[in-house]
C-alpha cells in the first residue's frame, strides 16, 4: 500500500501578478518563442497553460490548440500525485514525438508535470512564462525566474483584498 505524499507547506514569499504583468510577460514569452520556431501548433499544459496559450497563439499566429490535461495542485496549496486527465490527440503528437509543436504553461515549479508531457513529446519545444530553480532545467524557454520558496499568485486565482507590509510578516 502506497502512503500518501506529505503535504507541503506553503512558501512563505509571495509573487503576486497583475492581468497586466502576466500579460507583458506572456508577450516577451513570444517575442522570445518567434524566433525558436516555426510551430506547427501549441499544447498548453492545463489549466495554468491555457491563458499564456491564448496570448501567444495570437501573437505567432497559431491556429491549431490542444489541451493536455493533468492534475497536480490540489486545494491550491499542496502539490500532490500527478494525474493524466485527458492525453494529447495523435494529429498533434504524431508520429515525429512533438516536432514544431510548443508546449506552454504558465510555470514550471518541480518540474514533475513538464516530465510527463515531455515524455509524450521528447521533440517539442517546452516554454513557460515563469519557472523556479528545480523545474528550470526542463524547459526551452522563460521570461522570469522566481525563487523555489515563492507563492506565485496568478491574476485568475485572485480579488483584490489588502496585503499586509512585508516587514509585518518578517520573523523577528
Amino acid at each position: 500500500m502506497n502512503a500518501a505524499p506529505a503535504p507541503q507547506a506553503i512558501p512563505e514569499k509571495a509573487f503576486p501578478v497583475s492581468w497586466d504583468q502576466f500579460h507583458r510577460d506572456a508577450r516577451m514569452l513570444a517575442w522570445r518563442l518567434a524566433g525558436s520556431g516555426p510551430f506547427s501548433s501549441i499544447v498548453c499544459i492545463t489549466r495554468g497553460g491555457l491563458v499564456p496559450a491564448a496570448i501567444i497563439a495570437r501573437e505567432l499566429e497559431l491556429r491549431m490548440i490542444e489541451t493536455v490535461c493533468i492534475a497536480s495542485y490540489h486545494n491550491y496549496t499542496d502539490q500532490g500525485g500527478l494525474q493524466v486527465l485527458k492525453g494529447i490527440d495523435h494529429v498533434i503528437s504524431g508520429t515525429d514525438g512533438g516536432k514544431g509543436v510548443l508546449v506552454l504553461d504558465d510555470l514550471v515549479d518541480t518540474g514533475k508535470t513538464v516530465k510527463i508531457v515531455r515524455e509524450m513529446l521528447p521533440n517539442a519545444h517546452f516554454a513557460t512564462v515563469y519557472a523556479k530553480p528545480l523545474g528550470r532545467p526542463l524547459v526551452d524557454t522563460f521570461i522570469t525566474e522566481v525563487s523555489q520558496d515563492s507563492w506565485i499568485y496568478f491574476p485568475w486565482d485572485m480579488g483584490f483584498a489588502f496585503q499586509p507590509p512585508i516587514m509585518k510578516g518578517a520573523a523577528g
